[in-house]
C-alpha cells in the first residue's frame, strides 16, 4: 500500500464525514433557529469550512490520480473524479447560493434568506454524497490492491 493510498483514503474520509456533519447535524439543527441567528450562524460556519472542505478534496483528488498513475487500478480514478467533482458542482450549483447568503446581512434576514438555505442544504447534500461514494470507491481500491 502506498503513502498516496493512505492520503487518499485519509483525505475523501474526512472530506465525507465533515460534509455529512454539516448535511445530517449541524445545518438541521441551525434551521430551528430564527431567520436572524440562522444566517448569523452559517455565514461564519461557511468561512470556516471552506478551506478546510475544499482542502481536504484537492489534496484526496490529486493523490488519487497519483495512485491511479502508480497503481493503474479504476477505482483510483474514479474516486478522484467523485471526490474533485465537488469542485465545479460547487462554483456552478452552490455558489450562486453562497455568494447570495454571504451578501445578506442577519438583521435583514427573513423568508427568502431562511428559503436560500433550504436550497443550500439540499445542494450540499449532494456534496456529502460525493464524499461518500469517493471513499467507498477508495477503500475498494485499497482491497483491490492489497
Amino acid at each position: 500500500m502506498s503513502l498516496f493510498a493512505v492520503i487518499v483514503l485519509t483525505s475523501a474520509a474526512l472530506f465525507a464525514g465533515a460534509a455529512s456533519y454539516i448535511s445530517m447535524v449541524e445545518h438541521p439543527a441551525r434551521l430551528l433557529l430564527d431567520d436572524e441567528p440562522l444566517l448569523a450562524q452559517w455565514q461564519p460556519s461557511y468561512a470556516r469550512a471552506l478551506p478546510i472542505q475544499s482542502g481536504l478534496a484537492i489534496l484526496g483528488g490529486v493523490c488519487g490520480l497519483a495512485a491511479w498513475y502508480v497503481s493503474g487500478g479504476w477505482l483510483w480514478i474514479a474516486g478522484s473524479a467523485a471526490l474533485l467533482a465537488n469542485w465545479p458542482f460547487t462554483l456552478m450549483a452552490i455558489m450562486p447560493t453562497n455568494k447570495r447568503l454571504q451578501a445578506a446581512r442577519p438583521a435583514q434576514a427573513g423568508p427568502d434568506t431562511r428559503a436560500l438555505l433550504l436550497s443550500w442544504g439540499r445542494l450540499h447534500d449532494l456534496r456529502s454524497l460525493l464524499g461518500l461514494i469517493s471513499t467507498l470507491l477508495f477503500a475498494m481500491a485499497m482491497m483491490a490492491t492489497a
